[in-house]
């Protein structure tokens, strides 16, 4: 599942009951949700405030600005979403590099039928803040490329020549699914992995 949550789950009281997360660990968890389903400008400091129940004084305490909120927010989605879920879920589903290759739509199938379907959000966030030289679009983009870096390890494996250019092919029919699917489109998984079957037995 895409929109997890780790705070506040590994630590315990003296009694070894779960402890209440501190005030960082509320702050993101609320931006976490907001961000990811709402989007970074329509998301207000106020509206993390009361999701949080934490004080302005506090928020600002751990962070200098919405904007040092909104990388943290991309920090804490590329451990949850990206490492946490996608290339959790691939690596534990198959064993073979091209199977797992696949197993990426399989993966995102079961994403798309949710009613709770957030999208991308580095993709959001990139368009959102369109200029190139924006921090946040700037780790957006860094962090899409994680995730093409995890397509060529596994293109490399499965030997294939050119892994980086596949890995960037392969991204794109990743990206061209996620928003086939914010369209309303809940088979556009089916309908990549078709395709990307094509694209790997061109690959010999």
């Amino acid at each position: 599942m895409p929109l997890v949550r780790s705070a506040g789950m590994a630590a315990t009281d003296t009694e070894g009951k779960p402890a209440a997360p501190g005030a960082r660990e509320r702050i993101l968890e609320a931006s976490y949700d907001l961000f990811a389903h709402q989007g970074v400008q329509a998301v207000g400091i106020d509206a993390i405030i009361q999701r949080s129940g934490v004080a302005r004084q506090t928020l600002y305490r751990h962070f200098d600005s919405k904007q040092d909120l909104v990388l943290a927010f991309l920090e804490r989605r590329e451990e949850l979403w990206t490492r946490g879920w996608l290339q959790a879920e691939v690596k534990q589903r198959a064993s073979d590099p091209r199977e797992r290759l696949l197993t990426i739509f399989d993966v995102f199938d079961e994403w798309f039928r949710r009613d709770d379907y957030e999208g991308c959000s580095f993709i959001n966030v990139m368009l959102e803040m369109a200029d190139p030289a924006d921090p946040v679009h700037r780790a957006g983009t860094a962090y899409l490329a994680g995730i093409r870096a995890f397509l060529e390890g596994l293109a490399r494996e499965a030997g294939i020549a050119d892994a980086a250019t596949f890995a960037r092919k392969w991204h794109i029919l990743m990206k061209g699914s996620i928003i086939a699917a914010a369209e309303g489109d809940r088979d556009a998984a089916r309908r990549a992995r078709e395709i990307g079957q094509a694209v790997l037995a061109q690959q010999g």
